[in-house]
């Protein structure tokens, strides 16, 4: 129960970024964007793409907040087993990344966000897909 718990709030912090970048806000937002060696800019993703990941995450969210059983709600048996699984595998994918510009395998890595993405951005992917493996089992 605390994992999903503490899943489920790492997950709402995240999707609450993802929002405030919907609404105009600024924090954080060029730093989490992969660069190439120049500075030029590897996405430009609009509002509409922050709504979607900020969305997502906030499902991602509430399903750990259903599996910690603070709030009851049955989920048919196909959907919690997709979802278990699923969410994992885009964590652990996203922490692998790329192999050039993302991920613990990148080969771009002096760039602003090659190093936060170093510090922060692939352990916590990696951290949350490890968590939501153990909670799958």
């Amino acid at each position: 129960m605390i994992l999903s718990i503490l899943l489920s709030i790492i997950l709402f912090i995240l999707a609450g970024i993802h929002f405030n970048w919907v609404i105009g806000g600024k924090f954080g937002f060029d730093a989490s964007l992969p660069t190439k060696e120049d500075g030029t800019k590897i996405l430009n993703p609009k509002k509409t793409d922050s709504a979607i990941v900020a969305i997502g995450l906030t499902l991602f969210g509430s399903f750990y907040v259903l599996q910690s059983g603070l709030v009851s709600y049955e989920l048919s048996n196909w959907i919690y087993n997709i979802l278990k699984w699923i969410i994992p595998f885009i964590f652990i994918l996203r922490a692998i990344g790329d192999f050039k510009y993302i991920g613990f395998f990148k080969k771009i890595t002096q760039t602003k966000f090659g190093k936060l993405d170093a510090r922060l951005f692939s352990p916590l992917c990696l951290v949350i897909g490890v968590i939501s493996i153990l909670l799958a089992y």
